[in-house]
């Protein structure tokens, strides 16, 4: 069985850091920071590319924005302090509300309707937020591979990590794989804020967290991964799903 045909699941793919585009009525306020917009900080290099793939493999449904998230993170809560950078914070209080409603808003209603619309038709939301993280960060080399982010109370969430890390060691057990690391998936996240406002009978909610050091190994290194990791995903849902809870029996 195919992951994506299963009747009683929608799967949803996001992809919050997809580029580190500026729409031109902005660039004024981004010279001299440059630079930023090309490392970890100006987008998650390689995370659209895998959203792309995984959306494919599932028949999902892909919401991605190629802003930079240095104008906005699209992964933020609108009160977090790092909403947007440093010199984009000081911009009039009608510019950044504007970049809001140009950027921000339509990001989130578009996959709260794609939610919303599966539930309406009596499907169960997977949701899978695709991501990438800087090998090492203020000093301090991560530990991981890949990482899988999720809220340890929801059943469903925890039951899909644990069987999709399995699936990826049993694959390449040399591949560092963790759980809520190099983040925790309660943080504060598009996924975190979703949990809020659907059930977990309804929503499962996974960050996936791959090392950019891994997708700068490009060409057939790189699309290896992505195979792996896509068809690991699609063995947890089929094979061990049911077992776990994750998939329905029907």
């Amino acid at each position: 069985m195919k992951a994506g045909m299963d009747q009683g699941h929608q799967f949803l793919v996001t992809c919050e850091h997809g580029g580190n585009r500026i729409p031109a009525r902005y660039r004024d306020s981004f010279v001299g920071h440059e630079a930023l917009l090309q490392n970890h900080r100006g987008f998650d290099f390689g995370a659209l590319g895998m959203a792309r793939e995984m959306a494919q493999a599932l028949g999902a449904k892909l919401i991605f924005s190629t802003i930079s998230r240095l104008l906005v993170d699209l992964n933020r809560s609108p009160t977090h302090p790092r909403l947007h950078a440093d010199w984009v914070r000081r911009l009039p209080e009608s510019s950044r509300q504007q970049i809001l409603i140009d950027y921000y808003l339509p990001f989130r209603a578009s996959a709260e309707a794609a939610i919303m619309h599966a539930l309406a038709s009596g499907k169960r939301v997977i949701h899978l937020s695709s991501h990438s993280f800087t090998p090492e960060l203020d000093g301090v080399v991560r530990a991981a591979d890949v990482g899988l982010l999720y809220d340890p109370a929801r059943a469903g969430e925890a039951a899909l990590c644990r069987e999709w890390r399995t699936r990826l060691k049993a694959r390449e057990p040399s591949l560092r794989v963790r759980r809520n690391y190099p983040y925790t998936g309660r943080s504060d996240g598009f996924a975190a804020y979703l949990r809020r406002h659907f059930a977990a009978d309804k929503y499962i909610g996974v960050e996936l967290e791959i090392n950019q050091r891994l997708l700068l190994m490009g060409g057939k290194s790189r699309q290896q991964l992505q195979a792996l990791i896509i068809c690991s995903l699609v063995a947890a849902l089929t094979q061990g799903g049911q077992r776990a809870g994750v998939v329905s029996r029907e």
